[in-house]
């Protein structure tokens, strides 16, 4: 399987993320669901805490994506949805926040009112692309 990742000229080559994640060869797509930051008691993690809230829902996507052979770095697209965009920037910039993958994904970032519990404060879903088995 070849992955190339792809940011054409004349369109700004952004550092977080790559414009164009092309794949080729032998392969499994696999889609996540949006992870949110819900524990086993189905109760809301760290109700007003983002970074907590992110570490875990990271965490959590970690554990599915090993479950299937994957890595970070197998992640062709992550969508991320945020309550407070401006809080999750800052988060993002601290050098003291892990940084989970070494190649970019595609990445779309949504700020939106509420998610389906209203202490959520980030869901993210993703689309990794793993050699076929």
């Amino acid at each position: 399987m070849k992955r190339e990742t792809i940011n054409p000229p004349g369109v700004l080559k952004h550092p977080n993320f790559a414009r164009m994640v092309a794949v080729q060869g032998p392969m499994k797509l696999v889609f996540f669901s949006g992870q949110t930051p819900q524990g086993d008691d189905f109760k809301c993690v760290a109700p007003g805490d983002l970074r907590a809230q992110c570490q875990f829902v990271l965490e959590k996507l970690t554990l599915q994506l090993k479950a299937v052979g994957a890595t970070w770095d197998d992640v062709g697209h992550r969508r991320i949805y945020v309550t407070d965009f401006e809080k999750y920037w800052k988060l993002r910039q601290d050098p003291s926040f892990p940084k989970y993958f070494t190649e970019l994904s595609c990445s779309t970032a949504i700020e939106v009112s509420r998610l389906s519990h209203p202490d959520f404060m980030i869901e993210i879903d993703l689309i990794a692309v793993v050699p076929a088995t």
